[in-house]
């Protein structure tokens, strides 16, 4: 065999002993995972403040980069320049200070957020110095419609909860429902093997019909609008009652007025009684006691009889 070849087998053998050292397994990704949401959307608000404050809301429907824009006129005696800073829920911003000067008599304060889940849903402020500030309340669109009282219905029977959004605000993507337990809310299946309840869900409404209701079922019901940045919800509270329920007023009506009754015929009859009492005891007192005058007029009597005879 001539050199050549000898070569040759030699750096195969070389690669067939190395490939058997190369560990084929992984551990993971080694490539960082893509943004789920994509490139943002910039969205630009702003306000121009005359006063002293003012408060800003802005509903949001997807995750963006949100650029605030706060303009202040400034007060009567104006600065050359002034101290601006940004609050998020009434904490300052570190590293949010800055000089702003006066251009065109008034103050400009500008900075972007990047806003793409629901905690970063809070109250952002821009403040002049002091003197001026600007609140933007930042929050997915809420459902309007609030229900005060509660929905009232009885043991065995059904009930249907509604809750939905203004005709003015944008559709969600879909409705969620939730009951309140002792630990905070717990979401609601509609399960083909849970018969208790049903969801019929629409553009700006959804209804949750629950069946053969017990006390039990009694509490509060979340609904929930989801959106891509957030879920607003509602809430509607359900009494579930007994039919005797609505009696107990009556039935203590009733009662009242037995015991006022029979408190009037014991006194009555007791009234009688001793009316009849005294009547007994003045006959006997004028049968067996006499008035002097009477005593006299009987000795007179008895002393003319004597004389005649």
């Amino acid at each position: 065999m001539s050199a050549a070849w000898k070569q040759l087998a030699f750096q195969i053998l070389l690669l067939f002993i190395s490939c058997r050292h190369i560990n084929t397994k992984t551990s993971g990704p080694t490539s960082p995972p893509l943004d789920p949401i994509g490139p943002l959307q910039t969205v630009e608000k702003g306000y121009v403040l005359k006063g002293n404050s003012h408060t800003e809301k802005v509903e949001l429907l997807n995750p963006v980069n949100l650029v605030l824009m706060c303009t202040w006129a400034g007060s009567q005696n104006k600065s050359l320049n002034i101290t601006g800073f940004w609050r998020k829920d009434g904490e300052e911003i570190e590293n949010s200070r800055v000089t702003v000067q006066l251009k065109n008599e008034q103050y400009n304060l500008i900075r972007r957020f990047r806003i793409v889940s629901e905690e970063d849903l809070r109250c952002y402020s821009c403040v002049f110095g002091s003197k001026a500030k600007i609140d933007f309340v930042l929050a997915a669109p809420q459902i309007g419609e609030v229900r005060d009282k509660p929905i009232v219905s009885y043991v065995g029977d059904s009930v249907v909860i509604t809750c939905k959004i203004e005709d003015s605000k944008p559709k969600p993507n879909t409705w969620n429902w939730y009951k309140a337990n002792d630990t905070g809310k717990e979401q609601i299946s509609t399960a083909a093997e849970n018969h208790k309840y049903g969801i019929k869900n629409e553009e700006r409404k959804t209804k949750l019909l629950v069946h053969n209701l017990t006390e039990d079922d009694s509490g509060f019901y979340y609904c929930g609008a989801v959106y891509n940045i957030s879920t607003t919800m509602g809430h509607v509270e359900l009494k579930v009652i007994s039919f005797y329920e609505p009696l107990k007023p009556f039935i203590a009506i009733v009662v009242e007025v037995i015991i006022l009754v029979a408190a009037i015929l014991l006194y009555e009859k007791s009234q009688s009684k001793k009316d009849y009492t005294a009547a007994g005891n003045g006959a006997n007192d004028q049968t067996n006691t006499q008035s002097p005058g009477e005593n006299n007029g009987a000795e007179e009597s008895s002393s003319m009889r004597q004389r005649k005879v």
